[in-house]
């Protein structure tokens, strides 16, 4: 495939670490974490030590140093081995660390940026709320500057790490509703009397990447803890959504890898009427398909990784590539089940579970339909 011969040395020895780590800590333990919903923990620590958790963050700081390029293969690796994996990496290190890392003042960057990059802290970001969803602008969630603390009430809920995070950014309003300079961006750490997490999500998918709400009940922080200016939340959030929809591309390429390859492999080994069901046409053309989709998606989110590594606007083209991809990746799972036929429905094979952890693609960080609208947008101003 095309990422095979299109990438670099430096690129190469990412692919190879995170190929060899998740055979060794993860792929034996994917089917338990996925049947009982469990998150890691221990897991994200060796992954804070392999700077997996701060693959963006500069070494000055603690982090790996590396670019979205290196990024998007990390993940790529990691959706192949087990999607609610490389769905966790992404969400710490695109959503909680890069929104710090990006706005954060130089003392927060200090504080946090380390301790998030080797795995002591488990990061969680927090926009989304029950009744708003896609329109934030309408959040309930309020921020109020009282003698010297933010006072914050309000819920957010699918909120990754909601209840195992050490701290999350946390998006409140701050002014008018629809407003968007009406929001402002928060650091609130875990034992912060009035936040806890709530309700964990029961999950098709995804299932040992965990998911709650998080709950603001009077809860104050230090003015200090505020990221960037007052009424620049929703503006941060647009940006680091940016980099994140590379993160959920990626991530869907290596859903799509995973089932394709084991589809690929199945279909070389099944035999029926005395040859490989691969040397048939209708399956043949399955895996065609398959892998001309896979490489258009990963030309996509690699055009997106350079612009992002060169500083360059990327709202249409990490918005194309995180639609295109997360289609495709259910696309690609789904044909991956019909290729395996009756087994491909069963937990004794892995096309079961990419194919489940697939559809969280086309909604997370936004929906198939709100990429839609992000790239018309662009297109036509």
């Amino acid at each position: 495939m095309i990422e095979e011969i299109d990438i670099s040395e430096r690129e190469q020895m990412i692919v190879e670490m995170v190929r060899d780590f998740a055979s060794k800590e993860i792929t034996p333990f994917r089917r338990k974490w996925d049947d009982d919903q469990i998150f890691p923990v221990d897991l994200f620590k060796k992954m804070g030590e392999l700077g997996l958790l701060g693959v963006l963050v500069p070494e000055s700081y603690g982090g790996a140093g590396l670019g979205y390029k290196e990024y998007v293969h990390a993940i790529i690796e990691l959706g192949k081995a087990d999607g609610a994996i490389g769905l966790s990496m992404a969400a710490h290190n695109s959503l909680c660390t890069n929104h710090i890392l990006q706005f954060g003042t130089e003392d927060q960057k200090l504080r946090y940026l380390p301790r998030l990059a080797s795995g002591e802290l488990i990061g969680a970001w927090g926009l989304t709320e029950q009744g708003t969803g896609s329109d934030a602008g309408n959040m309930t969630t309020t921020a109020t500057l009282k003698d010297g603390q933010w006072i914050i009430n309000g819920g957010k809920n699918f909120i990754t790490h909601g209840i195992s995070g050490d701290i999350a950014v946390v998006v409140a309003r701050t002014g008018n509703k629809g407003d968007s300079r009406g929001m402002s961006s928060f650091i609130i750490e875990k034992g912060t009397p009035g936040f806890k997490g709530g309700k964990k999500e029961d999950k098709l998918g995804m299932r040992a990447s965990e998911t709650a709400s998080l709950f603001m009940d009077e809860c104050r922080i230090d003015e200090g803890q505020i990221i960037g200016e007052v009424g620049e939340g929703f503006i941060q959030s647009l940006k680091v959504l940016d980099g994140g929809r590379i993160s959920i591309a990626a991530l869907s390429i290596g859903i799509a890898k995973g089932a394709y390859e084991a589809a690929l492999q199945y279909s070389k080994e099944r035999r029926q009427f005395g040859k490989s069901i691969s040397e048939f046409q209708a399956i043949a053309f399955k895996l065609a398909d398959m892998a001309s989709q896979i490489d258009a998606a990963y030309l996509l989110t690699m055009r997106a990784a350079e612009m992002k590594d060169r500083g360059e606007n990327v709202t249409r083209e990490s918005a194309m590539a995180k639609y295109y991809a997360s289609e495709v990746s259910v696309k690609v799972s789904t044909e991956a089940v019909q290729i395996f036929g009756g087994y491909g429905y069963t937990k004794d094979y892995p096309v079961e579970k990419h194919y489940r952890d697939s559809k969280l693609c086309t909604i997370g960080e936004g929906t198939s339909e709100i990429q839609k609208l992000v790239i018309s947008r662009q297109i036509l101003k």
